[in-house]
């Protein structure tokens, strides 16, 4: 029987350049890596993979590149010295930037006859290769289609966004900049426990549940935002600015630095001012893109 799996070649071999090449050997892709220290490979040689030295000699060995480096830049800079070894192959980048970094990118990798897909994958190494794992890539449907079963190794749940090639880059912006605030939120919660001589782990159940709470009111504020219509949710403006001294008082008694809600606190007394305090949360969207025309409204 001929194997008729694609070759593969993943450029990045840290944690998750790693699950990366991982799920490909497992899916029985041929799978050729390279990292710029070489001993990091050395398991997943073990494992069956090729390793080559120099980043032209991995790319030359596969007719789909997997590149999995930290930024648009170091990613540039490593393919550059190879880049001559690009025409004619499909480059598929999975590293954070902006979205201009990734329409750069994307100019320079068509320029050296390269085929282009900007992706980002949504979970932790761990999880790559499961089924419900989502990746989500920007670029020519043609090449999206084309390596769409050899991509599903690396998750089950895979989106094509478009044919613009920031896609991915733009909603992994839009999507991680829930991250850090939660997490901070979550950060600050386990101080104040802390501070009372309680472990964090004895809110995790309770946090879980406000999460999905959240979850749930997520269409909502989508719909909201997308009509311009901030009187279905329910949580107006002015019931945050209330609790702006909740949260002052609080920092007083357990001692826990609050100082990161200042913008956000900021915010809300900018939105009551101008006479928002009665519309949803929704409406601080207002002051964060305030010229609509700046806003283009469409399904992605």
């Amino acid at each position: 029987m001929i194997d008729r799996k694609t070759a593969v070649s993943v450029l990045g071999t840290g944690s998750m350049g790693y699950a990366l090449a991982e799920a490909l050997l497992a899916a029985g892709h041929s799978t050729t890596v390279w990292n710029r220290s070489p001993q990091r490979a050395a398991p997943l040689v073990a494992a069956g993979a090729h390793q080559q030295l120099a980043v032209a000699d991995a790319i030359a060995a596969s007719p789909l590149i997997i590149t999995c480096l930290t930024t648009f830049q170091a990613t540039h800079d490593s393919l550059t010295a190879a880049e001559t070894e690009l025409s004619g192959r499909t480059l598929v980048t999975l590293n954070s930037g902006t979205p201009a970094d990734a329409r750069d990118f994307a100019r320079w990798a068509s320029g050296r006859g390269a085929r282009f897909l900007g992706g980002a994958i949504k979970n932790v190494p761990s999880a790559v290769g499961k089924p419900d794992t989502l990746l989500y890539f920007g670029g020519e449907q043609a090449v999206f289609d084309e390596h769409r079963e050899t991509l599903r190794a690396l998750g089950g749940d895979l989106v094509h966004l478009g044919a613009e090639p920031d896609l991915a880059a733009l909603y992994e912006s839009a999507v991680g900049a829930t991250l850090l605030p939660a997490l901070l939120g979550f950060f600050e919660g386990a101080a104040v426990l802390s501070a009372r001589g309680l472990a964090a782990r004895t809110m995790v159940p309770y946090s879980i549940k406000w999460l999905q709470m959240i979850e749930s009111l997520l269409p909502i504020m989508a719909d909201e935002i997308d009509n311009r219509d901030f009187t279905r949710l329910g949580s107006s403006i002015a019931l945050f600015h209330t609790a702006i001294g909740d949260d002052e008082r609080l920092g007083a008694e357990s001692g826990v630095d609050m100082s990161w809600h200042a913008p956000m606190h900021e915010l809300l007394r900018r939105a009551v001012a101008e006479g928002l305090g009665e519309q949803s949360i929704t409406a601080l969207i207002q002051l964060l893109a305030p010229d609509r025309r700046r806003i283009r409204i469409h399904e992605a």
